[in-house]
Formats: structure tokens, C-alpha cells, sequence
């Protein structure tokens, strides 16, 4: 199959880009090479990170292609981060290049190279980091292959690409930031399909609606929060989103009723997988099979399968519950981190974390999506890190960071503080903890409420489980 570089090389003109960076595929290579050589000429070799932290649109996917195709690992990094978690990120994956408007922007970056093709082309790949439920973030890494980007293409076709039905040639709107896996993910195979992209800044919910009728937007990827945004829209009824062919989801739990009114909103274009950044796509499960068992996340892929464990440690049979394991994935590590990347495994196969079942004809089920993790509006939010900022806080004591279900979010996130002696919770403390994370948390990490409790209950070794506060904190 003919891939990005290939058609930018034989259709130059095709559009790349639509909207006000208006860039036809030609000229979007011609970019991306000149990058890819502005990161040679600056010391950076295969297998080497290089961290962006931009904004959707022209740059990151110049970033995304330019990277891919001199074999190194893209460390995208939320925009929205303060400066000591880019910089801790930054340190971790050793990246001796920040791409960002701050440091090296992509127009000095590219400024004067050639437009030719880099020297020695070879796959690259994304290292996203995530941290589950506990401590900082790990860089998840897969070994490089020694192959260019074409000869990778049947690969990932027959690994994952071929699941989603995609024709050749479509419209793809980016509807979540690119520093997160799925819509990355989503928006390389559009590109390698030829397919023309759509990249608003940020998600709106009318305009979102504008323009997959202006620009006859054939397929996008979205979270349940951006459903709900969208069935709130006023006159929702009056756009033409005939065009619609494919509407992907995934990221966070989508409520049945919810989904059951965009399909009858839009008919039958919804497709839902269920992955992690870890274990990439493992099910995919269209409208159709999910109204014959509505909840279901779909069946294993090609290659792939489910093994559910009770908590003895043994595999359980069909309807039972478990912790959900995904065999038939790529092999991964987190950087860094033998033992964290040990404790996910089951000879070699991975969990998330989620607890779930599979039914008879191997339909999987989630019962809860981890047990810790938090996800609001579709980004995961992990409380470890939440509460270890709080902990700094002279007047904190002791706290727990849990999510609780939010009809708009999915979750959202609320503190249980218990204050150190002498110290009285209230408003005061409150507005005072939450100007204590401003420089420490990305604001989509801050508390949405915080409660003050006498004591927590710790065992007597100092675990706490999430699980039982939160269930007391719903139960109330």
C-alpha cells in the first residue's frame, strides 16, 4: 500500500490540511523533510526522544510525520503542563531537542533545510507517558524496528488499521489534542490513507458540528464528554452530517443511554475499541454488534485475546468477573521502570487494571474502568500525583484523591483533606489549596471539590484504598 510519503511524492496537490493552514500534501512533505533534517543537522539519531509541546494543527503534524520517518521516539506533551512537569519529562526520556514556540519552534526548525528526502530513513514511533495509578508518569516505549515507513505500512495494517474500515481518501476532523494516544493514532492512519485532516485548536461542540458540514467530514474520533456536548446543542437537527461514514470512540466509559441517542441522532456510524496506550487497539465492536449487547467494548482483535483473572490469581470462566488481561500485544516497556513494566505483566500478557468479563460468544464487559484511575473527559487524571501535590501543603495532613461519576465529564476529581492539627478546613483553606496547585497541576488536574474528613482510613501498613473511600464518599 502506498503510504503518506508516497502519495505527498506522486499527488503533490492532494489536500493535507484544511482551514486556515490550508496545506496540500506536497507542500506538507516538503515540511516534514525539512524538519526531519533540521533534527539530523542538530545531533539527533535513531532511537533518540524528541519532546514536542504543541498545539493542534500544522506543526504537530509536521512534527508527527518528521519524526516517524528518522526513526526516532515523539514525546508529545501536554500544552497544558506547568514547566516543572514538561521539565520532568523531559529529563526522564534524556530528550536533548524541545519542540514548542518557547524553545525551538517548527519555522526555525525547518528554516533553510532542504526539502529532499533525510539521508536514512527508518520508523519511528510515539513514547507517551503514563502513570496509572501511581507515581510519576513512565514513558511507554517499543523497541524500534529497522524499517522505513513503508515497509512498516502492511505491518500496521494488518495488526490494527484494517479493523477500522477506513476507505482511501476521506476527511478526518481531530476533535482531541494530539499529545494523546488515540487521536494520534487516529489521525497517522487517516494520513497514511491519504485522507484530508480538519485540526481545530480545541473542541466545541456547535462548531464541531460546522465543520463536518462545511468541510463534508467523513470520520473522527471522540470521547463520550463530546457526546454529551454535542446532544446538548440547540438545532443539532439542522446540520447536514450525511457525510458522517465513521465516528470512533473510545479513551473513557461511554453511558448506554448516551450512545443509544447519538446512533439515533446519526444512525449506525458509531465504532467503539477498547485499548491503552500500552496494548494499542485490542477490540473494536461496531453499532450494530453493540445494540445487540448494549455495554460491550467488542471482541478481541485478530491475534488478540482476553484472559480474565480472579483474585486467587486463576483465569475465571465466561460471565465471571476479573481483572482483564490482553493478550497478543505488541511488546512494550516503561522506561525506566523494570518492575512497574513487570507488575502489569502476566507472562506476556498486560493489564490495564480494569476489572471486567467476557460472555459466552467472547463479548468483553467493563465493570470499572481501573480502579484508581481517574478519567475526565476522556484524559487521565491519576490521583498518586494529585495527592502528592496537596501533601506539600503544610495545613494538609493527609488526603485522598478520588473520582466521582459526572453526568457532563464521566468523573470528576474531589480531595478528602484531613487537615494537620491545629489547622480547621473551610473556604479559606480551600481557595487556599487550590492556589497552592496552580503552579504545580495542569488546571484539568485541580480538585473540582474538597472535603474535609477527621482522618482517613489507612491500614495499619499505610495503604489506602481508593476504592473503599470512594464508595463510602458515593454511599453517603
Amino acid at each position: 500500500m502506498r503510504g503518506f510519503y508516497e502519495i505527498a511524492a506522486e499527488d503533490p496537490e492532494r489536500p493535507a490540511l484544511l482551514g486556515e493552514e490550508g496545506t496540500t500534501y506536497g507542500e506538507l512533505l516538503a515540511r516534514v523533510n525539512q524538519a526531519s533534517n533540521g533534527l539530523t543537522s542538530r545531533g539527533v539519531r535513531p532511537g533518540d526522544c524528541v519532546v514536542t509541546v504543541l498545539k493542534n494543527g500544522l506543526d504537530a503534524l509536521t512534527m508527527m510525520l518528521a519524526t516517524y520517518q528518522i526513526g526516532t521516539y515523539l514525546v508529545p506533551v501536554n500544552w497544558h503542563f506547568t514547566t516543572e512537569e514538561i521539565d520532568y519529562i523531559v529529563a526522564d526520556c534524556g530528550a536533548g531537542i524541545v519542540v514548542s514556540p518557547e524553545a525551538l519552534a517548527v519555522a526555525e526548525l525547518v528554516a533553510g533545510q532542504p526539502a529532499g528526502p533525510p539521508a536514512h530513513r527508518r520508523a519511528g514511533s510515539m513514547m507517551l507517558y503514563t502513570s496509572g495509578t501511581t507515581g510519576r508518569p513512565k514513558g511507554v516505549r517499543r523497541r524500534l524496528l529497522d524499517l522505513t515507513p513503508e515497509e512498516m505500512y502492511p505491518i500496521l495494517m494488518r495488526k490494527s488499521w484494517r479493523h477500522f474500515g477506513l476507505p482511501h481518501g476521506g476527511v478526518h476532523l481531530v476533535c482531541s489534542q494530539l499529545y494523546h494516544s488515540a487521536p494520534y493514532g487516529q489521525v497517522m492512519m487517516a494520513l497514511q490513507l491519504g485522507h484530508s485532516i480538519v485540526a481545530p485548536e480545541r473542541f466545541d461542540a456547535a462548531g464541531t458540528l460546522r465543520l463536518i458540514e462545511r468541510h463534508r467530514v467523513t470520520n473522527a474520533f471522540m470521547v463520550p464528554t463530546m457526546f454529551h456536548r454535542l446532544l446538548a446543542v440547540p438545532e443539532r437537527e439542522s446540520y447536514d452530517l450525511s457525510s458522517l461514514t465513521h465516528l470512533y470512540h473510545g479513551a473513557a466509559p461511554c453511558p448506554p443511554a448516551t450512545k443509544q441517542a447519538v446512533i439515533d441522532w446519526l444512525g449506525p456510524v458509531l465504532w467503539e475499541y477498547y485499548g491503552s496506550t500500552e496494548a494499542a487497539v485490542a477490540t473494536m465492536v461496531s453499532s450494530q454488534e453493540w445494540l445487540a449487547r448494549p455495554g460491550t467494548v467488542g471482541r478481541a482483535l485478530d491475534g488478540m485475546a482476553f484472559t480474565i483473572v480472579g483474585e486467587d490469581g486463576r483465569e475465571v470462566p465466561p460471565g465471571e468477573p476479573g481483572l482483564v488481561y490482553i493478550g497478543g500485544i505488541n511488546r512494550f516497556e516503561y522506561h525506566g521502570d523494570p518492575e512497574k513494566t513487570a507488575a502489569a505483566m502476566r507472562g506476556r500478557d498486560y493489564t490495564p487494571g480494569d476489572i471486567g468479563y467476557v460472555d459466552k460468544d467472547g463479548y468483553l464487559f467493563l465493570l470499572d474502568r481501573r480502579t484508581d484511575l481517574i478519567i475526565s473527559g476522556g484524559v487521565n487524571i491519576y490521583p498518586a500525583e494529585v495527592e502528592a501535590v496537596l501533601l506539600e501543603h503544610p495545613s494538609v495532613a493527609d488526603v485522598a484523591v478520588i473520582g466521582v461519576p459526572d453526568t457532563e465529564w464521566g468523573h470528576r476529581v474531589v480531595a478528602l483533606v484531613e487537615p494537620a492539627a491545629g489547622v480547621t478546613g473551610g473556604t479559606e483553606l480551600t481557595a487556599e489549596l487550590l492556589r497552592h496547585c496552580g503552579p504545580r497541576l495542569a488546571k484539568l488536574k485541580h480538585p473540582r471539590t474538597i472535603e474535609y474528613r477527621e482522618a482517613l482510613p489507612r491500614t495499619p501498613t499505610g495503604k489506602l484504598s481508593r476504592r473503599n473511600v470512594r464508595e463510602a464518599y458515593l454511599s453517603r
